[in-house]
């Protein structure tokens, strides 16, 4: 494996993602992580990330001089790089001319990062620095500069310590996949074994080794999360796995009947329990968005607790959690700030009896897709859009009410109809509709009318870290429109969300 260590850059979960890509498994950990845990993890090869800071200010994160005592490869990108120089003895400084975006890298040395690199031939990098490399240790060698940066790539032959001043784990730099690879596979030994198939493998031992004989619940939501930790779960432990499916009253149309159906994979292992009358009377007045998500959890394992004692003793809960909610709820991973809980991990009671199993919580979306289709699950629930676990609650903006979830609900509806009949839907992230409880006033016939505002979200992304918002065809946005304010009683006024991911959130909650 490997290990990155987060410096708070933007790009930190694109250097996972690149290397992975190359079937290498990593993991990221905040700068600060303990010696020790370093030394358990036993990586092949240490990433120090971008970061925000400027590596001389007093401030500025840094490492222990003991880290580079770390028997392996390090990679410094960016502000990774000043920290390798300047703990080696060299010396780092503000730049004259600041580099942000598109440069010029020119190879001056194509061995090791460089291997394959045609010498003195300009290769198209990205850049995004205020600082430079004045000046690197005795005996260490500049491997490529830029029209900017004089030393835009280093390596201490000796203790194979590397840096660059780019970001080789964006698109925009075109041969960043070669340079991390050569990373991986040429200075690190790594071997391109961590694929599915090696996944589902070390996955069900892991299980197995984890819960022993006993029984295991999963709370499966029938979303691609839900459905693929369960089928993993499923392989490891059998019939000792009971999938209890909660309708909490916050779910989009039809969903309750499709969990259903997708509940007879797991033949007796299937328990439904409607719960909608409850969930609402304990979202009756709340408009918080904290709180909606801090009941949602607690009724959730109380439900489940209720449940467990009637069906015998179930010590171990599985959840579907990812990467991306760990790191966007854990602020303890780089100089990151919480943005807000999730209901699989930040909106759960900090007690409860059962012991939580989250087989999915090392991959990325697009993994788990890869893992589903591994498990043979249909494909048309393997690109399903996201759903978050406290539903349309967080597509409610301020009190949750029947009516206005009914409301919706068929705004909702109409928004898959359409992006599925314009095959949009696929082609996206995620495509929903938001109901503001402002009334906006309208005409409907020849009587005036007051009715709710929906507003409409479709951003593109890879893993949900970051999004884009979609500039969809005027026609198709409105049909949608057309189609809301018709069909749907309640709503007067349909708008579209063209914020990106950040500053805004995907959700609107």
């Amino acid at each position: 494996m490997i290990l990155i260590l987060d410096f708070g850059s933007q790009y930190t979960r694109l250097i996972a993602r690149r290397i992975r890509e190359s079937n290498v498994y990593c993991e990221i950990h905040p700068f600060n992580v303990s010696l020790e845990t370093i030394r358990d993890l036993n990586p092949e090869g240490i990433v120090l990330s971008g970061g925000p800071a400027s590596v001389y200010r007093e401030s500025a994160p840094q490492v222990r001089e003991e880290l580079f005592e770390t028997p392996v490869p390090f990679l410094g990108i960016c502000y990774g790089m000043g920290i390798i120089n300047r703990a080696g003895g060299g010396a780092v400084a503000e730049a004259r001319q600041r580099e942000y975006g598109p440069a010029d890298l020119i190879i001056d040395d194509p061995r090791d990062l460089f291997h394959g690199f045609t010498p003195l031939e300009p290769t198209p990098v990205w850049m995004s620095h205020g600082d430079q490399m004045t000046a690197v240790p005795e005996g260490w060698l500049t491997l490529a500069h830029s029209s900017n940066s004089p030393i835009a790539a280093f390596v201490d032959p000796g203790r194979r310590l590397f840096g660059v001043q780019f970001h080789p784990e964006v698109t925009h730099t075109s041969k960043g996949k070669e340079i991390l690879d050569n990373f991986l596979f040429r200075i690190c030994k790594c071997e391109p074994t961590w694929t599915m198939p090696h996944f589902i493998e070390t996955s069900v031992q892991s299980i197995r080794n984890r819960v022993g004989d006993s029984r295991v619940l999963c709370a499966l939501s029938g979303g691609v999360d839900s459905s693929v930790a369960a089928t993993l779960v499923h392989r490891a432990v059998g019939d000792r796995l009971l999938c209890i499916f909660v309708n909490n009253g916050l779910l989009r149309a039809g969903e309750a009947e499709d969990v259903c159906e997708l509940g007879k994979r797991f033949g007796r292992g299937f328990h439904y329990v409607d719960a909608s009358v409850r969930f609402l009377e304990g979202l009756k007045g709340v408009l918080d968005p904290e709180e909606k998500r801090r009941r949602i959890g607690h009724l959730f394992i109380e439900v489940f607790e209720e449940e467990a004692q009637k069906l015998g003793d179930y010590p171990f809960l599985v959840q579907g959690t990812l990467y991306p909610d760990v790191i966007e709820s854990v602020s303890a991973i780089g100089p990151s700030a919480t943005i807000k809980s999730h209901h699989n991990v930040g909106g759960l009671p900090t007690e409860m009896r059962f012991q939580i199993v989250e087989p999915l919580r090392e991959l990325f979306k697009d993994e788990v897709r890869r893992l589903g289709q591994e498990l043979d699950l249909p494909m048309d629930l393997i690109i399903r859009q996201p759903f978050p676990g406290p539903g349309l609650a967080v597509r409610i903006l301020g009190d949750v009410t029947e009516p206005r979830l009914r409301i919706l609900r068929e705004a909702d509806a109409i928004v898959a109809h359409e992006m599925k009949a314009a095959s949009y839907y696929d082609r996206v992230w995620q495509s929903f509709a938001v109901l503001v409880p402002n009334r906006t006033v309208g005409v409907m016939g020849d009587e005036r009318s007051y009715e709710y505002l929906i507003a409409l979200r479709v951003v593109e992304s890879q893993d949900g870290m970051t999004a884009q918002w979609v500039p969809l065809p005027a026609d198709l946005l409105g049909r949608i429109s057309n189609r809301i304010i018709n069909e749907v009683r309640g709503a007067g006024r349909v708008v579209y969300d063209i914020s990106s991911k950040p500053p805004a959130t995907i959700e609107w909650e």
